[in-house]
Order: structure tokens, then C-alpha cells, then sequence
């Protein structure tokens, strides 16, 4: 018996050194608990967080990461007011957003570059940052104004709670208001498909949403034309370009939420950004 008693506890010995070893090698954390992210804001970084989200879960089939749009302006105020665990803006807080939430931290996890876009069929391939602004304030309103067709500019855009509208009043705009007839569009999608199916529209959207159903529009900089290229935005020739932000409340940024982060920003997560069309920032 006295044999038997000493096996047992041998064994046990074993037992809790390995659960030891466990806990240790993974931070005191429980690998299989279930955990749930909630991502919400800026339609420009959506494809980002979606897709770093999705490679993500492939490696951690316990983690739940829900990403959703609706705007910078969503991600700042869901951020700040901690329904969601992270939120997406493609612009800088505003100063009364800072003041309003002064513990969100916000994280460059990109940057991007704003390409103009037109459908395939018009034939205007160059605009300065001054004709692109006579066009949204109303100074141009058909193309034979801009050397193309004699036809009618329907001018497209995004509504106040973009971050990407917000970025091009302030850049290119310099504020001034834009024409009553915009079309205000909700997502840069939206902004694409509305350019895509009709002849005579012009739109914004980020890099990452350059396909072949639109036409991307150089911009004309000291007498030549830059095309929106991530390799243009790096070299800084491209004139219409931000930073993409993560906004965190600071009593988050720890554990998980941290460590999805941290995935963001790494090497791998630097590649998600890459092959959606952004730059990456490292």
C-alpha cells in the first residue's frame, strides 16, 4: 500500500508540473477559452480589419472577431463609448472627439492614398487638385469644361460620417462646401458602383478599391501627372493621402485586444495591408 500511495503521489507530482509547464509557456492564459473582438468604423479600413480578422481565426479557431462598417465617425464614437473593442477611422480624431473621449488611443496601422475615379467610358485621364475641386464645389459642372464629352458631371461623394469626406474637405477642398448636388454615398463600395454604372460621375474612394470596373484619375502635380500607386504614396509624389487608424480606450489596449493589434502591425499583418492596395507602415 505504501508503494501504491507513493506511485500516486509521484504521479500527481508529474501532473502538476506539466500543468506548470502549461501555464507558463502561455502566460497564465486558458488556449481554449472562447474570445470575442467587436471592430466597427471606417469603410476604408474594413477590408483590412476583415481580411487580418479572417487569417487570424483560421490560426485561432476559438477567437470570434466581428468587423463592421459605418464610418469613421462610428468608429470613433462606438470606440470611445466602448461598445465595440476597436474601432476604424481614416482621419484624425477631431479636436472635439479628443475632447469628448480623451482616453481613446489611436494606432496607425496603414496609410492610403484617395484616388479620384470616373467610368471606363470618359475619356479625362488627368485633374489638378484645383479642377477636382472646382468640380465639387460646382465651378465645373460638364466635362467639354474639362477637355472631355460634352456631357454632365454627376458628382459622388461620401456622407458626413466618412472620414475619407472629412480628409478631402479639409486636403482638398480647403474647406469650402461642397456643391447641393452631391450624391452622398455611405461606403466606398457604394461610391464605386455609383462611378462604375454611370458615364458621367466622378468619385473619391481609398486605393484599395481600384479595380477594373473604374477608371483612376492622375493627378496633375508641378505640370505632370502622378498616378494613385501605393508606390507613389510611399515616395510621397502622390498628393492625396492619410494615415488609417485603430482607436482603442485605453484601459482596452491590454490582453487581447492588444495582441490582435500587435497581429495588425506585424510583418504578416503588414502583408494583409499590401496585397488589399494599401501601404503599409513598415
Amino acid at each position: 500500500m505504501e508503494k501504491n500511495a507513493k506511485i500516486i503521489m509521484a504521479a500527481l507530482l508529474v501532473v502538476a508540473l506539466i500543468a506548470g509547464a502549461v501555464l507558463i509557456g502561455t502566460g497564465d492564459r486558458n488556449e481554449g477559452e472562447s474570445v470575442k473582438l467587436t471592430i466597427a468604423g471606417s469603410t476604408t479600413v474594413l477590408p483590412i480589419a476583415q481580411k487580418a480578422a479572417e487569417r487570424y481565426m483560421d490560426d485561432h479557431t476559438n477567437w470570434d472577431i466581428q468587423v463592421s462598417g459605418g464610418g469613421s465617425s462610428v468608429g470613433v464614437k462606438s470606440a470611445g463609448e466602448g461598445t465595440v473593442d476597436i474601432g476604424m477611422a481614416s482621419r484624425d480624431m477631431k479636436d472635439s472627439e479628443k475632447a469628448q473621449y480623451p482616453d481613446l488611443i489611436e494606432i496607425v496601422v496603414a496609410k492610403d492614398g484617395i484616388a479620384m475615379i470616373v467610368n471606363p467610358e470618359n475619356p479625362v485621364s488627368v485633374l489638378s487638385i484645383e479642377q477636382i475641386r472646382g468640380i465639387y464645389n460646382g465651378t465645373y459642372t460638364n466635362w467639354k469644361q474639362l477637355g472631355g464629352k460634352d456631357m454632365e458631371i454627376v458628382v459622388v461623394g461620401r456622407d458626413e460620417a466618412s472620414g475619407t469626406r472629412e480628409f478631402f474637405w479639409e486636403h482638398v477642398m480647403e474647406k469650402e462646401d461642397f456643391i447641393s448636388t452631391m450624391l452622398a454615398k455611405n461606403s466606398n463600395g457604394a461610391v464605386k458602383q455609383t462611378v462604375e454604372q454611370t458615364p458621367g460621375a466622378i468619385g473619391y474612394v481609398g486605393l484599395g478599391y481600384i479595380d477594373g470596373t473604374v477608371k483612376a484619375i492622375d493627378i496633375e502635380v508641378n505640370g505632370r501627372p502622378v498616378k494613385p500607386t501605393v508606390e507613389n504614396v510611399i515616395d510621397g509624389d502622390y498628393p492625396i493621402s492619410r494615415a488609417l487608424h485603430f482607436l482603442v480606450k485605453r484601459d482596452r489596449y491590454d490582453g487581447y485586444v492588444k495582441e490582435f493589434i500587435d497581429y495588425v502591425l506585424s510583418a504578416e499583418g503588414q502583408k494583409i495591408v499590401e496585397e488589399d492596395g494599401f501601404v503599409p507602415i513598415s
